[in-house]
């Protein structure tokens, strides 16, 4: 929608703007605001939840971040050993359930005893979430568990790479994942849709410029060691984009 030209449609009537479903990468918030005036409030929830995080009406938003904690839910932060997690440190997003369960979220998975068990243990509800949390409490999405990538001994959120992607003109949406390695274990690999005007320069030097680019807006290392182009990403009804769906795709026999 931002690569449309507002200027022709009056949104004077437009005061305010959230979005859920896929994380909101600061580019997009950043162009949105040029366009429109108004600043996007992210909000994070699941299925099996209501909104858990948000940036609420009275809170300035962070480009980039969920926002807080939803009063209605204890939220919490939390290494794989089930310990809390320091500011700055990445975990997975849990809630604290005591006696009894907070209103709006889920009870069971239906007929699978197994996966409720996964989720629902020690008191806590795991949503499988990576994020961190920053001195104000504002938290930051990190990816899936299922989808971080373990390179080289480093651990790569997908987010992080995606947002550096989405500040080069050409890309108007990518997913980042990870591809087995003889080598490193996993390498980065960018699913990149371009923009219409960059479709016919899609090729060798433009993978190098975006490698280039990911290696200027973030850390070297996380940069994608491989690049495809596709004309469109696969996503759920909710606009969330498949990963997994890449992933498989990827681990087909014979897919090189």
């Amino acid at each position: 929608m931002i690569r449309e030209d507002l200027s022709k449609y009056n949104l004077k009537s437009l005061e305010y703007c959230t979005t859920a479903g896929e994380a909101l990468n600061p580019a997009v918030f950043d162009k949105f605001l040029e366009k429109t005036g108004i600043q996007m409030m992210e909000g994070f929830g699941q299925t099996e939840t209501t909104m858990t995080l948000g940036t609420f009406p009275w809170m300035k938003p962070k480009p980039g971040s969920m926002g807080m904690p939803n009063a209605q839910y204890d939220i919490d932060l939390v290494r794989a050993d089930g310990t809390p997690c320091e500011d700055g440190e990445k975990g997975e997003i849990v809630v604290r359930v005591g006696k009894k369960k907070p209103i709006g979220l889920f009870k069971e998975y239906y007929r699978d005893e197994e996966l409720t068990r996964e989720a629902w243990h020690d008191g806590l509800y795991h949503t499988g979430d990576m994020a961190w949390r920053d001195e104000d409490g504002y938290y930051w999405f990190e990816g899936r568990i299922d989808d971080v990538i373990k390179s080289s001994g480093y651990r790569i959120g997908p987010f992080e790479v995606e947002s550096a992607l989405m500040t080069h003109p050409a890309v108007v949406e990518c997913a980042i994942t990870g591809v087995p390695d003889d080598i490193r274990g996993m390498v980065v690999k960018a699913t990149v849709v371009l923009g219409k005007e960059w479709k016919d320069k899609a090729g060798d030097e433009l993978i190098k410029e975006l490698q280039q680019h990911v290696k200027r807006e973030t850390a070297p290392y996380k940069y994608p060691r491989i690049v495809e182009f596709v004309d469109e990403l696969p996503k759920t009804i909710s606009g969330k984009i498949r990963r997994v769906e890449i992933r498989q795709r990827d681990n087909k026999p014979g897919k090189k």
